[in-house]
């Protein structure tokens, strides 16, 4: 789905038939000028949505940039009808994907000095996706595979499915995609790496618990942490020293930032 795409959907999701109140109560000819304007410290994202939205829209600020309360986001003109109707659907969109790249920035911040990147997840929201990885980019996480089809990632129930890991990293070596491999034991760690696995991620550890594997793995493959890895604990998993932690609270637990549309005849 394109992003113009996912834009109509929302519009036809809250207009649909029409917006009864602003037909009844806004004059046709009627001129107005939107300000959207944020009320707290946030990192900005989804502002290449506005010309989706706006035939006329001013841009003050791009994706990534932090921004004080009180700063100006964007300046919609027009038909004061469309800046009503188009109002809620656009201060959605800002609201959403600016929390999320404000705690991917969190995360972001918490894990600086280390050699650790953090990635994102596919704990998405069903259609939104695209965006919100777009926002967690924004934010500075490093985006993770997009879905099921753009690398291999064996987790425990395919291991289980496949009949082991060697059968399962065996399947895979044809195939012209990333790999990685999920690990829960060190038997499986210590096969996984007697296979070649270049890419391993270790799940559920404690930050002591991951500091001693990844110095037996010794470099021989990159490593991913996950499982409910917080903004608390983000950094002590970071200084054990994996390449990598991915965190789903970055799209899935995101609050929505505090963004005001402020309307104005003309």
């Amino acid at each position: 789905m394109t992003t113009a795409e996912i834009v109509e959907r929302a519009l036809e999701e809250d207009v649909g038939t029409g917006d009864v109140t602003t037909a009844l109560c806004v004059p046709a000819e009627r001129q107005a000028v939107a300000r959207f304007i944020i009320r707290e410290p946030a990192v900005v994202a989804g502002v290449e949505l506005l010309p989706l939205l706006y035939d006329s829209i001013e841009l003050k600020v791009g994706n990534g940039a932090f921004l004080k309360p009180g700063a100006l986001i964007a300046i919609a003109k027009g038909s004061a009808r469309l800046l009503l109707t188009r109002e809620r659907v656009t201060l959605n969109f800002l609201q959403h994907l600016t929390g999320v790249a404000t705690l991917a920035r969190k995360f972001v911040d918490a894990v600086a000095g280390t050699k650790c990147s953090i990635l994102d997840t596919r704990k998405t929201t069903p259609g939104l996706r695209q965006l919100e990885k777009a926002a967690a980019r924004a934010g500075g996480a490093t985006n993770h595979r997009m879905g099921l089809f753009d690398a291999v990632l064996i987790k425990n129930n395919h291991i289980t499915a496949a009949g082991g890991v060697r059968a399962a990293l065996d399947a895979t070596r044809h195939i012209q995609l990333p790999v990685e491999i999920e690990v829960r034991t060190r038997a499986e760690l210590d096969e996984a790496l007697a296979c070649g696995a270049k890419a391993l991620l270790l799940d559920n550890l404690t930050p002591a618990e991951a500091k001693e594997w990844i110095r037996d793995i010794a470099g021989r493959a990159t490593v991913e942490l996950s499982g409910g890895i917080t903004l608390e604990t983000v950094r002590a998993y970071a200084e054990a020293g994996p390449d990598f932690i991915s965190a789903g609270a970055i799209t899935h637990s995101a609050r929505a930032i505090d963004i005001h549309c402020r309307l104005e005849l003309t």
